[in-house]
């Protein structure tokens, strides 16, 4: 088991068409989850009911989860389980406190002209959760804690019924939304969760504003599909790790950290990036002893040998920070002298985790950090789950009658310009000498 290698030393390439990705035809799959949320738009509490059957081999007796149950699993938890959620949720809280803007910004731009930036919460807010490969209740926190900070005054979370579970969710998953007080929880999962939330479904669900959340392939297509009719955080694909590494980092931490990820999809992408043959081949030497112990070999065995993972050798850091940049991971690991410095010169990644003590599985659950991050590049424009994300600015423009004078020659002229005499006459209408007839 080893990673391919990416020589680019010596070359000065067009860093995104070397770095490794995978597949991720989303738009095929928007033709297939197309079918599927119109289902759900026109036979809703039914089109669900079978697509679960379909999908989820279980149809749930109750598709909205009953508080009940929501707070039997509660109870059910783990000693140890519950301890790691409650202090995950204080962490992911502390820094969520942080992420915010002020409820009011003014600014006068001139005597009597006054803008006001004004930041308010979205209303109503389809929060996703994940089931299939591995049931990811920290996606629950990861989603519900900054929408509550932000001031979020409706959280619904759909995640998929469970076989096992004769029709509910994942345990943990009814257990952390119980913690957390979201008592609006739902047994669907997949695209028609995803249309569910946007459509609505008549005496079951109300439509949302906003959805949030990471999900298979088909999520992301419906996400796809229903913009516009719904607001939506990302299209978030397979996850993915780089690693930026010198000749004093440790290779088996960072082998076990591409294998971290290697875990999550087969089609998760590993990279590391690295100035140092000899780190390399140890890294790759490691690999196969390492996923030995663990339960997931097969999968990690695809997503490592896959052509989303790789070695790229640099010849130096510089190289490596052009690489990365271009790659844009979603999670970036530092494992170099001076790392802090290095990662401050780094412009394109969700997450940056800096040294040997801070890595990714870190902040999938309890560094603090939110989890829910851009993939496949996006994050050389796109920011991960926060609080501003589920909060939206609208601006207050107040002038008074000296301030409209003053600013109108202006806006008359650009109006002008555009030759739109009607947007000229708005102003004209209200700035003209005394004695003009305005009627």
């Amino acid at each position: 088991m080893e990673l391919r290698l990416i020589d680019v030393r010596g070359t000065n390439p067009d860093y995104r068409a070397v770095v490794p990705r995978g597949a991720f035809d989303v738009e095929h799959a928007v033709a297939v989850v197309e079918p599927i949320c119109a289902a759900v738009a026109e036979r809703g509490e039914a089109a669900l009911r079978e697509f679960a059957a379909k999908f989820d081999g279980v149809e749930p007796e109750h598709l909205r989860v009953p508080v009940e149950e929501l707070a039997r699993c509660a109870d059910e938890l783990d000693a140890d389980v519950r301890a790691a959620l409650v202090e995950s949720i204080r962490r992911r809280s502390e820094v969520a406190q942080t992420e915010g803007t002020p409820a009011l910004v003014r600014a006068e731009v001139a005597p009597g002209a006054v803008v006001e930036t004004k930041t308010v919460p979205v209303s109503r807010v389809g929060l996703y959760v994940p089931g299939g490969l591995a049931p990811l209740a920290s996606s629950v926190l990861m989603n519900v804690v900054p929408a509550q900070v932000a001031g979020v005054g409706s959280l619904a979370v759909a995640t998929p019924p469970s076989r096992e579970h004769g029709g509910l969710p994942s345990p943990t998953i009814l257990a952390l939304c119980h913690l957390l007080g979201v008592d609006e929880v739902y047994a669907v999962g997949g695209a028609q969760a995803i249309a569910m939330f946007a459509h609505g479904v008549p005496g079951l669900c109300e439509p949302v504003d906003l959805v949030t959340g990471p999900g298979n392939i088909y999520v992301v297509a419906a996400k796809r599909l229903l913009r516009g009719i719904v607001g939506i955080d990302s299209e978030a694909g397979p996850t993915e790790i780089a690693v930026l590494a010198d000749d004093t980092a440790d290779p088996a931490f960072v082998a076990a950290d591409l294998i971290s990820q290697a875990e999550h999809d087969p089609m998760a992408g590993s990279v590391l990036v690295t100035d140092s043959p000899e780190l390399a081949a140890s890294v790759n030497q490691l690999l196969a002893g390492q996923v030995a112990g663990l339960d997931n070999v097969e999968r990690i065995g695809t997503a490592l040998a896959g052509p989303q993972s790789a070695v790229v050798l640099v010849d130096d850091l510089d190289q490596g920070l052009e690489v990365v940049d271009a790659y844009a991971a979603e999670h970036l690991e530092i494992h170099t002298r001076d790392a802090y410095e290095v990662a401050h010169r780094v412009r394109n990644a969700g997450a940056i985790f800096i040294g040997p003590w801070s890595p990714v599985p870190l902040g999938d659950y309890s560094a603090g950090s939110t989890h829910v991050l851009p993939t496949a590049g996006a994050a050389r424009f796109q920011s991960g789950l926060t609080v501003r994300s589920f909060t939206k600015t609208v601006h207050l423009i107040h002038y008074d009658e000296a301030a409209l004078r003053e600013v109108g020659p202006t806006v008359e002229a650009f109006a002008t310009a555009e030759h739109l005499p009607g947007h000229r006459a708005a102003i004209t209408v209200r700035t003209a000498a005394e004695g003009v007839d305005r009627w």
